[in-house]
C-alpha cells in the first residue's frame, strides 16, 4: 500500500485555517471583489448534449477554450452542426469574428473539447480537439497570426488543413485531455493522456517554432494501490492542472483514479483518491515530489507512480467521490494553490452514488502551500449542488476566486490567510448549465475574470453560448 505522508494524514480529517502572519499582505491591498461589466454572444445555438455530466463546450478541465493574448481574445466550439469554429474580438468588444476551421464533431462525447494554446516564438495559434482514448484532430494558425491581429484579416485562410497528428509527429493512438501551455521562453508544450481511464499515463510534447517533438511519458499506471476494501494494480494520474509559475517551475496537483473498483465501499462511487503534488524545475523533464526529491524522468524508465513517497498532501480514500481535473493556479510568489472537491466525511464514510451524493453533499476546498511551506487547507461554505468541477484564480493581489457550477463566484482574502470566504456572484441571470471555461491569460492581460457558459437546455437542442466578464479590484 502507499505510504502517505504524515501531513497528508493531518489534513484528511480536518479542515485547517490558518492565522494571518505579519506582512502577509500589504495594508492597503484590497479584499477580494467582482463587479459584472458585459457578456457577448459567441453562438446563439451552440451544439448541445450532455455526456458523463458535461458538455463538450464548456468542460472546465479544457485548457484553454478561451484565451487571451495581445489585446485580443479568442474562443473555440461546436456549432450545431458539429463544426468546429474559433472566434476573435478586441478586448471588451461587443462582437466576434469567426472562422470554421474545417473539422466537424465525430461523436457525442463530452470529452472531445476543443484546447487551444500560442506559440510566441512564432505568433501561431495551435488547437487540439475531438478526441477520447482514440486520435485527435491538430489545426495550427499562419505564422504571425497572434503577433499582428489588427494587420492580419480572420479568415480561414489563415488556418491550415486539419491533421491526425502534430505535423508529421504521431503521439498515441489512445490520446485525451489535450493542454497547452507555454514555457517562459515561449516553447508550446501539450499535455496530454496515452491510454485509458484508470490505465493510462501523462505525456508531453514541445514545439520550438519549427517542429514538435515528442518528450515523452511521465506519470506510472502500474504498481499496487491498497484501501481497506481491495487492491487496484492500475490506474491513471489526473491532473488538476499544469501551469508555470513566474520563476519559471512547472506545477501539477492530481488525484489517482484506480481501475478496480474493489478498492471502493461501493459501486456507485468513483475510485479517486489523494490529492498528489509534483513539480518541475526544468521544464517538465524530471518531477520531484514536495520535499524535492526526483520521483520521476519524463520519457525515462522511471516515472511518478502511486508507490513513490512525498507525493500525498491530503490524503483521502476512494469513498468519498473525490473529483478529478478540478484546477489549480499560482499565485505572485509562485506558491501552489488547488481547488479539491468531495463529500466530507460529516456526510457520511460511503458514497453510493458519486453524482447523486456530490450535488446533495459535495464541497469544495482551497489547498495551497503558505510562506513557510506547510500546506493548508480550508473548506469553502458554498454548497456544489453539482457533480461538477469549480475553477480557481488569484487577482494581482492574491486574492482567492472559486467559479462554482452556474458561474457562481466565490472569493478569499489573501489578508485572512483565505479563511473569509464568501459568495460574491450567485450566478442569477446567467442560466448556466454547469462547468464555465475560463480565461486564465485575462486576468493579468486587463484585470478581467472572463469565463464561457452555455445556457441550459435539454435533449440534444442548441442552446446559446456566452463570455461573461467581470472586473477584480484595481
Amino acid at each position: 500500500m502507499k505510504r502517505r505522508t504524515l501531513l497528508g494524514a493531518a489534513l484528511a480529517g480536518a479542515v485547517v485555517t490558518p492565522a494571518l502572519t505579519a506582512g502577509s499582505a500589504r495594508a492597503a491591498d484590497p479584499g477580494p471583489s467582482v463587479t459584472r461589466t458585459g457578456t457577448t454572444t459567441l453562438d446563439s445555438q451552440a451544439l448541445f448534449f450532455v455526456s458523463y455530466d458535461g458538455l463538450v463546450n464548456n468542460n472546465s478541465f479544457q485548457k484553454n477554450g478561451l484565451l487571451t493574448y495581445k489585446g485580443h481574445q479568442y474562443a473555440a466550439w461546436y456549432t450545431a452542426d458539429r463544426n468546429a469554429v474559433v472566434g476573435r474580438r478586441v478586448l471588451g468588444a461587443a462582437g466576434w469574428s469567426t472562422v470554421q476551421v474545417g473539422h466537424t464533431l465525430r461523436y457525442d462525447d463530452s470529452h472531445n473539447v476543443i484546447s487551444m494554446g500560442v506559440s510566441k516564438t512564432d505568433g501561431r495559434l495551435h488547437l487540439n480537439m475531438d478526441s477520447h482514448s482514440d486520435g485527435f484532430t491538430y489545426v495550427k494558425s499562419v505564422a504571425g497570426l497572434m503577433d499582428d491581429p489588427a494587420g492580419l484579416s480572420w479568415t480561414a485562410a489563415r488556418f491550415g488543413a486539419p491533421q491526425s497528428t502534430l505535423d508529421g509527429l504521431a503521439l498515441t493512438s489512445q490520446f485525451t485531455y489535450p493542454q497547452f501551455v507555454a514555457t517562459p521562453e515561449g516553447r508550446l508544450q501539450l499535455s496530454y493522456r496515452v491510454a485509458v481511464s484508470g490505465n493510462g499515463r501523462n505525456a508531453l510534447a514541445e514545439y520550438d517554432g519549427s517542429a514538435w517533438t515528442d518528450l515523452g511519458e511521465w506519470s506510472s499506471s502500474t504498481g499496487t494501490y491498497t484501501s481497506e476494501h481491495g487492491s487496484s494494480t492500475a490506474r491513471n494520474m489526473y491532473l488538476h492542472g499544469i501551469d508555470y509559475d513566474v520563476a519559471g517551475r512547472l506545477h501539477s496537483f492530481f488525484t489517482w483514479r484506480e481501475q478496480n473498483g474493489a478498492v471502493m465501499c461501493s459501486g456507485g462511487g468513483i475510485t479517486n483518491h489523494d490529492t498528489g503534488y509534483v513539480y518541475s524545475d526544468d521544464r517538465g523533464r524530471t518531477w520531484r515530489n514536495n520535499a524535492g526529491t526526483v520521483v520521476g524522468t519524463t520519457g525515462g524508465s522511471d516515472k511518478v507512480a502511486v508507490t513513490d513517497g512525498g507525493l500525498v498532501v491530503d490524503a483521502l480514500n476512494p469513498d468519498h467521490s473525490l473529483m478529478n481535473q478540478e484546477s489549480q493556479a499560482t499565485d505572485s510568489a509562485g506558491r501552489p494553490h488547488a481547488i479539491i472537491s468531495y463529500v466530507p466525511g460529516r456526510f457520511g464514510q460511503c458514497t453510493t452514488n458519486y453524482v447523486t451524493d456530490r450535488t446533495a453533499n459535495g464541497r469544495a476546498f482551497h489547498v495551497r502551500r503558505n510562506a513557510s511551506g506547510t500546506w493548508q487547507k480550508t473548506e469553502i461554505p458554498v454548497p456544489l449542488n453539482s457533480s461538477q468541477r469549480t475553477k480557481l484564480v488569484l487577482d494581482r493581489y492574491d486574492n482567492a476566486y472559486a467559479v462554482f457550477p452556474f458561474g457562481r463566484i466565490a472569493g478569499a482574502s489573501k489578508a485572512s490567510g483565505y479563511t473569509d470566504w464568501t459568495l460574491l456572484f450567485d450566478g442569477g441571470g446567467l442560466n448556466a448549465f454547469g462547468e464555465v471555461v475560463i480565461d486564465e491569460m485575462r486576468i493579468k492581460a486587463d484585470n478581467t475574470l472572463s469565463f464561457l457558459y452555455q445556457e441550459k437546455s435539454s435533449g440534444t437542442t442548441p442552446s446559446a453560448l456566452h463570455v461573461v466578464d467581470f472586473a477584480l479590484p484595481a
